[in-house]
């Protein structure tokens, strides 16, 4: 099934690399980064407006605070933004052995940790030093873990429904991977391919999981969004984007059916934008399945 015809443009400013959207119900709004854009976007579906706040580095995510304003991924630290003030302040800082390195994708986990990852600096797109990123995770207690290093562009990631498997991307392997979760701890183990990539598919970028289980992932030169059966590695559906550096996704609106997609336009030149003048900008498509949102617990 394609639904090339529900695709709709809703934040037409271009980011550089748009990534990690966030619906937020109580607001009703979509909250994005720009990574090396160094902007963080709040946009409002109601009234069509968006907020900005600029981070001094690269800023791979974001996420909403149970206590207020959001935690981030910004540069190599864990911070915290007063959303009001504008002020971020310093959480935890990593990789410090690694001063090329930054973060990249992150999201909460159910029980509310933030698991984010870290790659080295670009070159330019997907072109950089491999193997030296790592994904951890940050506690309510301000603890630090790490689970595992030796990755090239930390990427995607989410949880199943029981909570029981870790899903994960490390963009350069073209795999979505599994590991078994333990909720009580926030500790993962038994590493497995559970999806490989395609012909023409692109590079794996950020991904959502949907109500019934299964994983939409945003597919990085490849222009398109695709759902995939974790259980079988069967891909289900493709949604075909007017962009082809789509970048991640989610899902939001009223009751959770629309499927939001961000995109890049970082390392294309005037020719790629005439072509493709929607790229770096945030898209809406209808798809009619629903999905949770978890917030940071501290």
């Amino acid at each position: 099934m394609s639904w090339k015809k529900q695709v709709e443009c809703v934040v037409k400013e271009r980011c550089e690399i748009g990534e990690g959207p966030v619906w937020e119900e109580k607001e009703g709004t979509l909250l994005f980064v720009d990574i090396s854009g160094q902007k963080i976007h709040r946009w409002n579906s109601a009234t069509n407006q968006k907020e900005t706040v600029a981070t001094e580095k690269f800023v791979g995510c974001a996420v909403p605070r149970r206590s207020g304003g959001y935690v981030i991924g910004e540069g190599r630290s864990f911070g915290a933004l007063d959303w009001e003030s504008r002020s971020i302040s310093t959480i935890a800082v990593i990789d410090e052995d690694k001063p090329n390195n930054r973060f990249n994708d992150g999201k909460v986990d159910p029980a509310g940790r933030l698991f984010a990852g870290t790659m080295a600096m670009e070159e330019r797109p997907t072109v950089l030093e491999l193997k030296q990123g790592s994904l951890f995770s940050l506690n309510k207690d301000h603890i630090v873990v790490k689970h595992f290093n030796q990755v090239d562009i930390s990427n995607g990631l989410d949880w199943s429904l029981d909570h029981k498997t870790f899903y994960y991307i490390d963009s350069l392997t073209y795999t979505v991977e599994a590991f078994n979760y333990d909720i009580n701890t926030g500790s993962i183990s038994n590493r497995r391919m559970v999806y490989k990539m395609e012909e023409g598919e692109g590079i794996p970028d950020g991904m959502c999981i949907d109500a019934d289980g299964r994983l939409w992932v945003a597919c990085y030169n490849g222009g398109r969004v695709i759902q995939i059966d974790p259980q079988t590695g069967v891909r289900l559906q493709t949604v075909k984007l007017p962009v082809d550096k789509t970048t991640s996704c989610c899902f939001g609106g009223r009751d959770y059916s629309d499927l939001y997609v961000t995109s890049a336009c970082k390392g294309m030149d005037e020719a790629d934008m005439a072509k493709q003048p929607q790229a770096g900008c945030v898209f809406r498509v209808r798809v009619c399945v629903c999905v949770c949102v978890c917030v940071c617990v501290f």
